[in-house]
């Protein structure tokens, strides 16, 4: 199956996808302030750069998009049609890439969690990252 842009049209519109100030990662940092929490954004000193990090508490937290990061069971992470195994790799790197700054963070003393986009589109987002802070 042929893309339906031009090479050039694919390009610019995959340059536009932001790695960082994300809306949905804006949306925890909002429900993170509210609950009272401050805390650091995109430190690179730590394994995997968390979008967020709270030193006090020594918890990364990841706000990751469905789609590039795989979130199983979700409608988001559907795959392409097109270019099949230069996606099927690049969303193995990104899977890989994920897990090993998790167990690099542990080692390291500090408490992983990862946000899914899906998941701040939910009314209930305050709940979930209450939840997610108070486990473990």
């Amino acid at each position: 199956m042929n893309d339906i842009v031009s090479p050039e049209r694919r390009s610019q519109m995959m340059r536009s996808i932001r790695s960082a100030d994300t809306a949905p990662e804006i949306a925890v940092r909002r429900v993170l302030h509210r609950l009272g929490f401050r805390f650091r954004l995109h430190r690179k000193d730590l394994p995997g750069s968390p979008d967020i990090a709270l030193p006090g508490r020594r918890i990364a937290v990841f706000v990751h998009g469905c789609f590039w990061h795989r979130h199983e069971g979700c409608r988001l992470a559907y795959s392409p049609k097109s270019r099949v195994e230069f996606w099927r790799e690049k969303f193995k790197k990104n899977t890989m890439r994920d897990e090993r700054a998790e167990s690099e963070l542990i080692e390291l003393g500090w408490r992983p969690i990862v946000i899914w986009e899906c998941e701040t589109r939910k009314s209930d987002l305050t709940d979930i990252i209450r939840d997610r802070l108070a486990s473990k």
